[in-house]
């Protein structure tokens, strides 16, 4: 059996990473927080690593990424771009109406679709999840001929940051599987009190402990076929406009809601962070520096 594979999606790093926050430099050598999940994804008992980028990224993603990982991590590159598995008349209509962008995280992970040959987890490229996650993610994956999917939620208020509204899949869990997630774009903190708002203006209060995802999704290879057909659903309805973006959390809402696919909760006392403001960069790399001096990473990774 093969061990199971991190499928990374990395397409929305920019070519040149000043100010960016995918490429800003977190560890003491230079280390982006994609170095960190990597890094535990190998000891988590993962074999191989799936980047999924766009072609005119490659130069950049190689000289600051793959250089580091030459010859110690076995990768393969698949990209996506915007007619990636799109039909053609389609990709020539909205391109001439403007639209540049691809078709969000389940796109690029369709991209990816070949190299996924065993059970695989995906997850963001600018996020940390913590070696916990890849631990009980890496065994529930190889344990066999798994059939249920995974995720392993965060508690809501750690995640939330204090510049601003930040966008989170909202979970309800029950019996350990996920029942639903609800994909809430503006939640944020004020007077003590969590809350999101609505693009109708419409509030919806939330209790610090709410689970939500974070990306963080472990599927068995034979899900693709599946999320291929939810994909082209998706633009058999919204296709044609400019912004429309088809996300993870909502194909894994449709694969439950279809009786598709169980995707179980794995518990995790594992700390999330990202880099949502500019301002949240400090506390990143003084984290790191900590996770450091304790000995959970060496001082150079690579």
């Amino acid at each position: 059996m093969k061990g199971p594979i991190l499928a990374v999606l990395a397409a929305g790093i920019g070519s040149r990473y000043g100010g960016l926050k995918q490429m800003e430099k977190i560890g003491a050598n230079g280390e982006v927080l994609l170095d960190y999940s990597v890094f535990d994804a190998l000891r988590g008992g993962f074999e191989k690593i799936v980047f999924i980028i766009r072609h005119d990224i490659e130069k950049d993603f190689r000289d600051l990424i793959l250089k580091r990982m030459e010859g110690k991590v076995h990768y393969e590159l698949a990209y996506q771009e915007l007619d990636n598995l799109i039909p053609k008349d389609l990709a020539i209509e909205i391109k001439d109406k403007g639209r540049i962008k691809p078709w969000g995280t389940a796109h690029a992970l369709l991209c990816a679709a070949d190299k996924l040959d065993a059970p695989f987890t995906v997850l963001n490229s600018d996020d940390f999840y913590g070696k916990e996650a890849f631990e009980i993610m890496g065994k529930f994956l190889g344990s066999g001929d798994i059939k249920d999917a995974a995720i392993v939620p965060y508690k809501l208020e750690p995640t939330l940051s204090p510049q601003g509204t930040v966008a989170r899949g909202v979970c309800e869990i029950e019996n350990g599987y996920l029942k639903t997630v609800d994909e809430l774009t503006a939640i944020e903190k004020k007077d003590n009190k969590i809350f999101n708002t609505a693009a109708d203006g419409s509030i919806r209060y939330l209790e610090a402990e709410t689970p939500v995802s974070m990306n963080f999704w472990g599927f068995p290879a034979q899900i693709i076929p599946h999320l291929k057909k939810y994909f082209d659903d998706f633009l058999a309805v919204s296709g044609k406009e400019l912004k429309s973006e088809c996300y993870i959390p909502k194909a894994a809402d449709w694969l439950i809601k279809n009786d598709i696919i169980k995707i179980k909760s794995l518990d995790v006392d594992s700390r999330w962070f990202g880099i949502t403001y500019k301002e949240d960069l400090k506390e990143a790399i003084r984290y790191i520096e900590e996770l450091t001096e304790k000995g959970v990473y060496p001082k150079k990774l690579w």
